[in-house]
């Protein structure tokens, strides 16, 4: 397993922690690596792909699951809107260098972190990088979109070669992801209580990507969407392959893939 991660000192106690509670296998059959990668930076995308490339012979699954939350406006390194650039883009070049791989592993899988709240964001051509106008969570919603339709497309063009790729919403998750939405101090023990009480602890937020990274019940399942490990309905904007072209093809030129 590859932990590709921006941070590399949390990265490092992450990956102890999973080896202490995995513990070695006896067959030396299990090997768990940290990779550094920054989703905001396509010199960062670029280098991790490389390495992989230069040392990995098969790549049986690929999960697209680094996101970004409601952040004031800010831009990458090249840029690009700040949760555009991460939760959409990075992953877009991030697959596109490594689908040689997968397809050479087939059959391989690739995975996309989405989110139902794509369900309040619109494809803007002219204003993607909001540069016109800028809201935090419409941008979200936004970049959850251009996940879905991203992964729709790639599974189009990947018919008949083994490697299938779906969307998924994880469900609410009691993680540090809504770091930069502002609660207020009065509302912070309700807000502590209702998490607790509702939302998803990360392992059971986890569980439809592994399903889908892992589950022979979707062998050969390509092109949907899920949650809670379950096939859902998607909204008609959601799949309308005209937009998910579209979006493809500009995808290109912003990460550099075409001129």
């Amino acid at each position: 397993v590859i932990m590709g991660c921006r941070d590399r000192a949390r990265a490092e106690r992450a990956a102890r922690e999973i080896r202490a509670e995995v513990g070695e296998r006896a067959d030396g059959g299990g090997e768990l690596v940290v990779r550094e990668l920054d989703l905001a930076s396509l010199r960062s995308v670029r280098a991790f792909c490389h390495r992989v490339l230069q040392e990995e012979s098969r790549l049986d699954v690929l999960i697209n699951n680094a996101g970004i939350f409601q952040c004031p406006y800010m831009k990458t390194e090249d840029g690009f809107e700040m949760q555009f650039g991460v939760n959409h883009l990075g992953h877009f070049l991030l697959t596109n260098l490594l689908l040689g791989l997968l397809k050479n592993s087939a059959p391989s899988r690739i995975v996309v972190v989405s989110s139902k709240l794509y369900k309040y964001g619109e494809i803007n051509f002219e204003d993607l990088n909001s540069e016109i106008s800028y809201n935090k969570s419409f941008c979200y919603s936004r970049s959850k979109l251009a996940n879905i339709l991203f992964a729709r497309e790639l599974a189009r063009r990947l018919e008949g070669t083994g490697v299938t790729v779906n969307s998924l919403h994880p469900g609410i998750v009691r993680t540090n992801l809504g770091r930069h939405v502002n609660i207020p101090l009065l509302a912070k023990p309700l807000f502590n209580l209702v998490s607790w009480a509702f939302f998803k602890t990360p392992l059971e937020g986890a569980q439809t990507s592994i399903y889908l990274a892992s589950s022979p019940d979707v062998e050969g399942v390509s092109g949907k969407y899920f949650g809670d490990c379950k096939e859902e309905e998607l909204l008609p904007k959601a799949m309308d392959d005209l937009v998910a072209r579209k979006l493809w093809d500009i995808s290109e030129v912003m990460v550099g893939l075409l001129k």
